[in-house]
């Protein structure tokens, strides 16, 4: 029951990152580069009150690492440009089908074989993004898919570069801390564009502390408890939801196209991750 209530909290608040950036940036009342730095810096203060509070690893045990700082930085970069001109479940589709093809293809490349039911679930997923983002009348904006596909790819290799972390929760918080520098000068570069109102820090704030922060800890208290199979299928679900909240809360309509898109992509993610044999044999580690 744990494990069940921290994988449906966890996965809330990552497609509340999609609702709360979309929503902040449509409404006009923070600019991009603003949002990405209030996000990273609430985020990092959460992370940091969270070590304090648990009978982890603390801080000073791990020293992060600058590679995955800058990926992590450049993740919720592009998020919050591309969350200008996209819908929010397009948006987390395009996300999330770009973190699962990025990692499948550095498996591949690493030198793993894949067996034919993953290969024609690859193939799938990635065929399901081309159509998604095809030009037509009803195709999303091409900077705006580029951007979210970058994103995508940045949060792939950081998923990639924090593999068999003893605490992995730790090294999150202090790559959090790292890529503040990093921030700020994105900050500087879209000054003069810049605009700031409480509901677009209140909003920021949230995402950095309460979607990513508190998402984060409580999806290394789930992960714990399934296998790597497991934790990738029920990431299936963000973009589902993303896109419910988009319609909820931000009136957004949810095109033919999406759903296609949706069935075809998570549909060869899923075929390229299910292994039945092995689904509830290894556990997860973090």
């Amino acid at each position: 029951m744990k494990a069940l209530l921290c994988t449906t909290g966890a996965l809330i608040a990552f497609a509340g990152n999609s609702i709360l950036c979309r929503l902040a940036l449509g409404g006009g009342w923070i600019d991009a580069a603003s949002f990405t730095g209030v996000r990273l810096v609430s985020g990092a203060l959460v992370l940091l009150l969270i070590l304090q509070l648990s009978a982890r690893t603390k801080i000073s045990a791990t020293r992060g690492n600058l590679l995955s700082a800058a990926a992590l930085f450049c993740y919720a970069a592009a998020f919050s440009f591309a969350y200008l001109t996209i819908a929010t479940g397009t948006g987390a589709l395009i996300l999330f089908g770009s973190v699962q093809i990025t990692m499948i293809t550095a498996a591949i490349l690493s030198g793993e074989r894949l067996k034919r039911a993953e290969g024609i679930g690859a193939l799938l997923a990635f065929g399901g993004l081309v159509y998604l983002v095809f030009p037509g009348v009803t195709a999303p904006s091409p900077a705006g898919s580029l951007l979210m596909t970058a994103a995508g790819i940045c949060w792939g290799i950081y998923s990639l570069r924090g593999r068999n972390r003893g605490n992995p929760l730790a090294e999150t918080t202090v790559n959090f801390l790292l890529s503040l520098p990093l921030a700020a000068l994105l900050g500087l570069f879209f000054l003069e564009r810049g605009h700031l109102s409480f509901q677009g820090i209140l909003l920021a704030g949230l995402s950095g502390g309460l979607a990513s922060g508190v998402g984060y800890a409580v999806w290394y208290a789930a992960v714990k408890e399934m296998t790597a199979t497991t934790a990738s299928i029920v990431q299936l679900a963000v973009p589902i939801l993303a896109a419910t909240g988009g319609v909820l809360f931000l009136n957004e309509e949810i095109s033919i196209r999406l759903v296609i898109a949706t069935m075809i992509i998570l549909g060869g993610i899923s075929l390229a991750v299910v292994n039945p044999e092995n689904l509830f044999s290894t556990r997860k580690g973090g």
